[in-house]
């Protein structure tokens, strides 16, 4: 009887036991908790640390109080020029209410299925409202800053905070990155060949007034030379008529060596009467040699 006793108290102590263990419940800093009561929600604690609930008949859920990221795969968006990007975009939220979010998304990611479609249709309902330079410019800044306020106001609904809101990346579709590669490449090739053109068209005029300047100068210059060459020659006969007049025997004797030195170069024969004018002064400095007999 008493063993019997024993093991009931036992078992009575192990079940208290249990049933202050299931009681009790732990929340993190970095959580917070919603109490549900066969299924449905009770209250939410967010303040960390330990927490009772009812045993057996409440459960919990936690949900993270940090700030989360939802980041949908990117997505084709067609411009106002028509042109089609592709556009990589992400959000920064925050859960402040656990109930609602709860009651609107159930599970998180149910969340983000739902709410990843609304941020790409946003993105698709701004950015189709601008060009494809704009997302270049400063303009990019206020395309998210729309986005954002816009998101912000379907927040409330899911019991979240939108935090920040960014368009990461813009590319082109590989097609329209092609056909705009080869249009810049066209666009590119059409210039140089123009810029040559013009250069060409540079070069022949410049080298046509060259041409022209050249010619100019050179007949200037051959005309001074030949003006030159006369007045010098001019003043040549002068001076030889000059020294003809003050010595002519002088004169004669001069110009016959000239004459020599002109005639007699390395390696030359000639075949003149010894007699003749050209060597008279060979015999005489006066040039009045004798004639000298000719071989019989």
């Amino acid at each position: 009887m008493n063993k019997f006793i024993l093991a009931l108290v036992g078992v009575i102590v192990v079940g208290a036991g249990i049933l202050l263990f299931s009681a009790l419940f732990t929340v993190h800093q970095t959580q917070q908790a919603l109490v549900l009561q066969f299924g449905n929600p009770i209250r939410v604690v967010q303040d960390p640390g330990l927490h009772v609930k009812i045993p057996l008949v409440q459960n919990v859920q936690t949900f993270d109080s940090r700030i989360l990221d939802l980041d949908p795969p990117a997505q084709e968006v067609i411009l106002t020029d028509q042109k089609r990007i592709n556009v990589d975009s992400f959000v920064r939220y925050k859960i402040i209410d656990p109930l609602e979010f709860r009651k609107k998304a159930l599970t998180d990611a149910n969340f983000r299925q739902i709410f990843g479609g609304r941020l790409n249709a946003a993105v698709r309902a701004e950015v189709g409202k601008v060009f494809l330079g704009d997302m270049l410019s400063d303009k990019r800044e206020d395309v998210m800053q729309s986005i954002t306020q816009t998101l912000k106001k379907q927040a409330t609904q899911f019991g979240i905070e939108v935090v920040d809101v960014r368009i990461g990346r813009t590319d082109l579709p590989e097609t329209t990155s092609q056909a705009v590669y080869n249009r810049m490449r066209s666009d590119r090739i059409a210039e140089a060949a123009k810029l040559r053109s013009e250069g060409a068209e540079i070069k022949a005029k410049i080298q046509a007034e060259a041409d022209k300047d050249r010619t100019v100068i050179i007949a200037d210059a051959q005309k001074t030379s030949q003006i030159l060459r006369g007045e010098g020659e001019g003043t040549r006969t002068i001076v030889l008529n000059k020294a003809f007049g003050k010595d002519p025997n002088f004169f004669e004797f001069y110009r016959t060596m000239e004459a020599y030195d002109t005639a007699f170069g390395e390696g030359t024969t000639m075949v003149l009467n010894p007699n003749s004018d050209f060597f008279r002064f060979f015999g005489d400095i006066t040039g009045k040699a004798k004639q000298m007999p000719l071989p019989k």
